[in-house]
């Protein structure tokens, strides 16, 4: 066989480490300093914003007129932080506050009204358990479909499938149709083909929350693994600071498209949790001012003096 048609072989297998997951000579990761390690996600003073038209119609209009009306929405507000290769981040933020649009940029799905975004690296996100599945394909075929599109080779995917149908486990489901998998099932399969294709940067949204509890440690380990042995980068979106505690070791929180706090997981946490209890206990007090103004009896006005009635001064 030429020595490039062995080449070519060569780097479509799957490379065999040593025991300890490290290849000869190498330097794990995590030995060196955060502050060492290459950028793979940088924020330049970003912001987006959207045109919110009242109907579809109107927004047609919009694309041939510049008299249609619109309302500016600004999903995002001069973001700027950069994350390090195998860090785990956590992004925390109440609805609304401009999780899903940072995802979109990073994965390219959008792009900022300004600023600049570096990405360095293979990017593979996990935010949406059906997405890239075709219900009347089975598990198997889901497989080299998402392989396909994400644009690996048919040695890549022959290599990488029996990895995703190990890590999965769907025993025989693995063959049916996905219209007869459950969430959990779709969930399984959608984070080992995330997982499997040997990401720089893995993007998470609340897949890892869902299913069992012996699924939600097997993504934990996973996780782990690849942050120390690959210097994989997590970024993980959550509500759930429990979930946030156990996999990562940073966080940014976000409000209202702004970055309002970026450090250690567990100050992050404190952070996020006291602010949604100050936000609740401001609620609370405003509701119950509303509530006792409601409840309070209006003064009664004094009647008018009848018409024929004389008045004080006309009596005295």
């Amino acid at each position: 066989m030429p020595d490039n048609a062995t080449n070519a072989a060569q780097e479509a297998l799957p490379e065999v480490l040593p025991a300890g997951g490290e290849a000869p000579g190498a330097v794990p990761e995590q030995a060196v300093p955060v502050e060492d390690r290459p950028v793979v996600i940088e924020f330049k003073h970003v912001s987006k914003s959207y045109k919110l038209y009242p109907s579809d119609r109107k927004r047609l209009l919009g694309m041939f007129s510049k008299k249609v009306r619109y309302k500016h929405i600004h999903a995002s507000s001069d973001l700027s932080f950069t994350i390090r290769k195998g860090e785990r981040v956590a992004l925390f933020g109440a609805n609304g506050a401009g999780k899903s649009t940072v995802l979109k940029m990073i994965t390219g799905v959008s792009f900022p009204t300004e600023g600049e975004i570096v990405i360095n690296g293979r990017v593979s996100a996990l935010l949406e358990l059906k997405a890239g599945f075709d219900r009347n394909l089975t598990g198997r075929e889901n497989i080299r479909l998402r392989g396909q599109i994400m644009g690996l080779s048919k040695e890549q995917i022959t290599a990488l499938e029996p990895k995703v149908v190990k890590f999965a486990a769907l025993g025989d489901y693995i063959d049916q149709p996905m219209r007869t998998y459950s969430s959990g099932m779709k969930s399984r399969l959608g984070f080992a083909f995330a997982s499997s294709v040997d990401p720089d940067i893995l993007i998470v949204d609340e897949a890892l929350s869902v299913g069992d509890r012996r699924f939600r440690a097997k993504c934990r380990r996973r996780v782990n693994r690849m942050a120390q042995d690959s210097g994989t980068t997590l970024l993980f979106v959550t509500h759930s600071t429990s979930s946030a505690r156990k996999f990562c070791e940073r966080a940014l929180v976000l409000e209202k498209g702004r970055l309002v706090f970026d450090g250690p997981i567990e100050d992050a946490i404190a952070f996020y949790e006291g602010d949604e209890e100050a936000k609740e206990a401001v609620d609370a007090a405003e509701e119950a001012k509303e509530a006792a103004a409601a409840a309070r009896p209006e003064p009664q006005q004094p009647a008018p003096p009848a018409a024929n009635q004389p008045s004080e001064q006309e009596v005295g």
